[in-house]
Parts: structure tokens; sequence; C-alpha cells
């Protein structure tokens, strides 16, 4: 049984000892004098309350077999972390293998971030963030949800709900100083960001830190939910959902790669819906911008590298996929292959990149697709019978990707369709929303 921890007499009475460690709960009160002591396996349960000193995670080290965990019970009324002028709410600092869940993040319209793994601090690795509601963060376009500011490794980023954030996750520094390695960010909703819903910065020459992956490693961004329907910035300030930086250059890192796939990118009103450079395998999406660009793999602090872009639906009223090099950049290989595209124009590649696309201007898409231009309740991309079916594709090159032939529905592709659906008719699916993907 689990005792909840009180304050008698001055004295911090411990919980009993749990498998693998120490397993507390805290009030308000007693919660800060709590941080400071766990070691690897404790487990310490926030009661229900309004909290205001925020959560110092500062030299905390659990372990892979036995992290520390940092919670509210999901089926309680919420522990609420209240921001504070002058203090991110949930400062990290050198802390590995902890995870910190079941949260809500007000940040009372201050300008400090919910979740910061701080500039100065010199690493933090195996880091998860899990179910937490973040709310309030939109104070301006600067002010993030959940920020990383030192090297950072191993971290997952999972089913938040960020919403009116300036920044939902902004990853890594404008410098390329602060690289982000080998993430999991899935199952998240951001909603209305004033900037971008995600961005992950470039990364210069990769440090030498222990523990650091020196080998190939792979970032993977699935099943979100990425809409900036309301509240964007425009002209000058306007962002994509989503921006992704390329890795070093030369040396650790060179080869990593970003798998996205499985997401729902939703409006954009100013700017596209998805920018990429470096390494990426970008599939199995759905993406929808009646105001704008889809998808632009394009140089931004280098260049557009290994590419390769499949099993998307696209409906963009401006362009749906465009892919640019430098002039006399070197080559890679960069294919776009088995999406279904509705654009105005669909295409705009270098020769020799494309096959097996089905592309058709915007305006025809609902011949192709259920309800392409409903209100969200009523979208729908799911093929039409008999229109999206049969194009045949050479798929050995796509192998090497997670979920390459599971389609946005996680169905497995039996026939040959293109975009992110393998099927026609009715939907028997996920319908469309701003909730959580499934």
């Amino acid at each position: 049984m689990i005792k909840p921890l009180v304050a008698l007499m001055g004295t911090i009475l411990l919980a009993n000892t749990a498998v693998g460690g120490t397993a507390y709960t805290a009030t308000p009160d007693t919660y800060v004098a709590l941080l400071r002591e766990l070691t690897p396996g404790d487990r310490l349960t926030l009661s229900p309350g309004i909290y205001e000193r925020g959560l110092p995670i500062h030299n905390l080290n659990g372990t892979a077999q036995a992290p520390i965990v940092i919670t509210a019970p999901s089926d309680a009324l919420p522990a609420i972390l209240l921001a504070h002028a002058g203090r991110n709410t949930v400062s990290i600092v050198n802390s590995s293998h902890v995870t910190v869940r079941n949260l809500t993040l007000d940040g009372a319209g201050l300008p400090v971030d919910g979740v910061k793994c701080e500039g100065h601090a010199q690493w933090a690795h195996h880091i998860t963030l899990a179910n937490l509601d973040i709310r309030g963060h939109g104070n301006n376009q600067q002010t993030v949800g959940i920020s990383t500011k030192c090297p950072a490794w191993g971290w997952v980023i999972r089913e938040n709900r960020i919403v009116g954030a300036g920044t939902g996750i902004y990853l890594g520094n404008s410098d390329g100083n602060a690289p982000f390695v080998g993430g999991l960010i899935e199952h998240n909703v951001i909603l209305d960001t004033i900037g971008y819903n995600l961005q992950i910065k470039h990364q210069n020459q990769r440090p030498e830190l222990l523990g650091m992956p020196q080998e190939r490693s792979v970032t993977t961004i699935r099943d979100n939910v990425f809409s900036k329907e309301q509240g964007a910035s425009n002209g000058s300030m306007a962002r994509p959902n989503v921006l992704v930086g390329h890795f070093p250059l030369v040396g650790p890192g060179a080869n990593d790669i970003y798998l996205v796939h499985g997401n729902f990118f939703y409006q954009n009103p100013g700017e596209s819906l998805f920018q990429g450079e470096g390494n990426i395998a970008l599939y199995n999406n759905l993406f929808v911008n009646h105001a704008g660009d889809a998808i632009r793999i394009q140089p931004h602090n280098d260049t557009p590298r290994t590419i390769s872009v499949f099993y998307n639906t696209v409906v963009a009223s401006k362009n749906g996929i465009v892919l640019l090099r430098r002039e006399g950049d070197p080559e890679y290989s960069q294919f776009v292959a088995g999406n279904a595209v509705f654009g105005g124009p669909p295409l705009s590649l270098p020769l020799g990149t494309s096959s097996a696309n089905v592309t058709k201007h915007y305006e025809v898409a609902g011949r192709y697709l259920n309800a392409p231009f409903d209100p969200l309740e009523k979208l729908d991309l799911y093929p039409r019978p008999g229109k999206l079916k049969k194009i045949q594709m050479e798929t050995r090159s796509l192998h090497g990707y997670e979920s390459w032939n599971r389609d946005f529905n996680g169905n497995r592709r039996k026939d040959s369709f293109t975009g992110a659906y393998a099927g026609e008719g009715r939907n028997p699916g996920w319908p469309l929303s701003r909730s959580r993907k499934p």
C-alpha cells in the first residue's frame, strides 16, 4: 500500500518502499523537499491541487531499469503546476531516465516555458514527457510548451496536449549547438500555436559527451495532430506547422534521419504544413491546407539530402509537394512516389524524382476523396471507389522504414493504393479531429 507523505513537527515522513524504489504521495506543501531526494526507481505522486513552486528536475538520475517517475493519478482531479514569473515551470538540468506524466501545466499567460531543458545544463537524456496538458503559454511567439536548449538524447514526448502556445515544441537551439538526438514524438495534439507546432533545429558537429549516441540514430515523429487553424502569426512571422532542420554535416550524426509518418497536418493560413531539410522519410501522412502550401522540402540552414516522400494524401489550395535543391548541390537519393496530391500545382520537383503519383488540381479533389473540403467534423480523405487503386510502384527501397506498409489507419497495405489510405469507400478508421489519434 502506498501511504501519503505528511509533514509532522517539521519532519517529512517517507512512504513505504515499493518494488524497485520508494513510492511517495506529496501535496503542494511537501513535494519540493521530496524532489531533491528521489533516487532510481522512486515514484512521486502529486495529489490533486495547485502547485506554485515549479518542478525543478535538477541532477535527478534514474536508470534504464529503474527510472524516476513524477506523476499524478490519471483518474483523479488534476495536479496543476501554475507558472511563476521569471521561472520555467518544469526545469530540467543534468538529469536522466526521468518520466513526468499526467500533470497540467498552466502558463497563466506569462513569458515562461512549460517544460524547459535549460541552456546552462550540460545534457539531459532519456526524459519521458507523457500525457501533459499544457495551456496558457501563448504570451508571445517565443513562449514554448516544451523546449530543449542543451544536448538531449533518448527523449520520448508522448500523448501530450498543447493548445495556444507561442510555439508548441522547440527542440535544439538557434545556433545549432544543442542537438536533439534519437527522439520519439508520438500521439501528441498541438493546436493553434502562434508559431511552430513543432520545430527541431539544425545541428552543428556533435559534441563528445558520455552516453550520447555516436552510431546512426532515428528521430521518429508519428501519429500526431498538428493544426494551426486559429491564432497563427502572418506575414514575416508566419511559421510552418512542423519544421525539421538538418543533422550534422560530417561526423557522428551525419546519417541520422527523421521518420515522419501517420500524422495529420491541418491548416495553416500563412505558411506550409511541413518544411524540412537533411535526411527525411515522410510517409503515410494526411495534409490539408485550404489556405496555402502543404509540403516544402527545401534548403533552410543547409540542404535536402536523402529524401523519401511516399504514400501521403495531400489537399492544398497552393503547392502540394515542393522539392528544391540549391544549384550545385551534391546528388542524394531523392524520390516522391505513391502520393495522392491535389494542389495548385500538385508537384514542383526536380526531374527524375517523381513516380506513381496521382496528381490532380486542388478543385477536383472531391472526385477522388470522400469529403476533402468539408469542415473538420465531416472531413473525410478516404478514397472514393475505383479512384486511387492499382497504381504500381517499386517498394523494395521502402522496406527499411518502420511501418512503411501500414496505412494512416494502421492497416496493412494489401493492394497498390496511392495516398495515405490503403482502401476505398467508407473509412473504417479514425474520424479526423483535433483530438488524439488512437
